[in-house]
């Protein structure tokens, strides 16, 4: 069974070149180790290190801080794919966290000093990050962060607690969104501002016991707590009070990245139900020789192809520099849904074989519920996009 041709045209000569790096690195540093660290639920660092190596890390950092200044965001969904292929979704997400969510803080708005310092560490995979924003009480809805900063001098004192935070244990340091008007009540859009608190130099930061997730479980999850914890000013990103303006103005590209990684995890899972179901026999037929399973699977190929080509509009428009919050909430609400559907189908189509983990679709069938959470839960992506339908009417 030959795979399914991509949606023409999208990758150019470059992108494939890429491609041959990323498989290779993957085919080496992640394949053969993926199961285990899944089973250990966290990423070795040496993985982190082995990535920077091979110049996978901080695609968009500028050559003046020693990057390639890739901001064409077809490289980064080369790599997704490669990563998704294997079955390492838990990758690609620990280096979302890293390139899509924190990276684009320091580049829109970290001082020169606060670029120099942490950008070459990031290229190198010396410095992990990953982003502590939710709260017990405040997932999605940021305003209701209790997290406190209070200016003491040239520093902030933090207290608060975080949790469902990606690399939090593995990460050397967090981007945490803190109150910091000193109000008690529910806090304006001035109210809450970024800090990147760095665990080794923070006493007070502590990181608790690992959240024991149903899938994705390579990827690292916990909570962390911050008690009077010192945190320099010099560590503030961007304007004290513009917290929740710099969220929603980079929100686009942490969407669109579950987005691209949604739209992989479907084909992949489809692509492997083909082979599947051209092999598997029952009742002296191959499974992709009956009709309802012809009929499915041809349903889920243009689910599948036209996903692809959603996203890959949504990357084009984000390359242009024309991606708001609306387009692409759209696309993560479309491509995470649909790769939860097209897994649930496709685990169907397996018979009992889906249901063993063992099995590329069971992994991916767990791996796709994340999907429709992370990065803004569907419910709040409909919002979004009706809010913005109501402004228009």
């Amino acid at each position: 069974m030959t795979e399914i041709p991509a949606v023409p045209p999208f990758y150019e000569e470059e992108h494939e070149e890429f491609r041959g790096l990323a498989r290779e690195f993957v085919a080496r540093e992640v394949a053969p180790h993926y199961a285990r660290w899944d089973a250990e639920h966290l990423i070795p660092r040496s993985l982190w290190t082995a990535a920077g190596g091979a110049g996978l890390l901080g695609l968009a950092v500028p050559e003046e801080h020693g990057g390639m200044g890739l901001t064409d965001y077809r490289f980064r969904a080369v790599l997704d794919e490669e990563l998704v292929r294997q079955g390492a979704l838990g990758v690609a997400l620990a280096l979302h966290l890293n390139d899509d969510w924190v990276l684009p803080h320091l580049l829109a708005h970290g001082t020169g000093e606060q670029q120099r310092r942490w950008l070459p560490r990031i290229l190198t995979g010396d410095l992990v990050t990953s982003v502590a924003w939710t709260e017990p009480g405040a997932g999605s809805d940021l305003r209701g962060v209790r997290t406190r900063a209070v200016r003491d001098g040239g520093q902030w004192v933090l207290n608060g607690q975080k949790t469902f935070i990606g690399n939090g244990i593995s990460g050397d340091a967090a981007l945490v969104l803190a109150r910091t008007d000193g109000r008690t009540d529910r806090a304006g859009e001035d109210g809450f501002s970024l800090f990147l608190v760095h665990k080794a130099d923070s006493p007070g930061y502590e990181v608790g016991t690992q959240l024991d997730k149903m899938g994705v479980r390579a990827s690292d999850t916990a909570e962390l707590f911050f008690e009077d914890v010192r945190v320099p000013h010099a560590h503030l990103i961007g304007a004290e009070g513009g917290g929740l303006r710099q969220i929603q103005e980079l929100l686009p590209q942490g969407r669109l990245a579950v987005a691209v990684a949604a739209g992989a995890v479907a084909r992949s899972t489809l692509e492997s139900t083909l082979r599947y179901t051209g092999e598997r026999t029952a009742f002296g037929s191959r499974v992709l020789d009956f009709q309802h399973s012809r009929f499915e699977l041809a349903e889920l190929t243009v689910e599948v192809e036209v996903t692809e080509a959603y996203v890959q509009r949504a990357v084009h428009s984000f390359n242009a520099g024309t991606l708001d919050v609306v387009g692409a909430s759209k696309a993560k609400y479309w491509a995470s849904e649909r790769a939860k559907a097209v897994t649930d189908r496709c685990l169907q189509l397996h018979g009992g074989y889906g249901y063993i983990l063992d099995y590329p679709v069971a992994q991916a069938y767990l791996a796709s519920r994340l999907l429709t959470i992370f990065g803004g839960t569907s419910e709040v992506l409909r919002e979004t996009i009706g809010r913005d339908l109501a402004s228009d009417g």
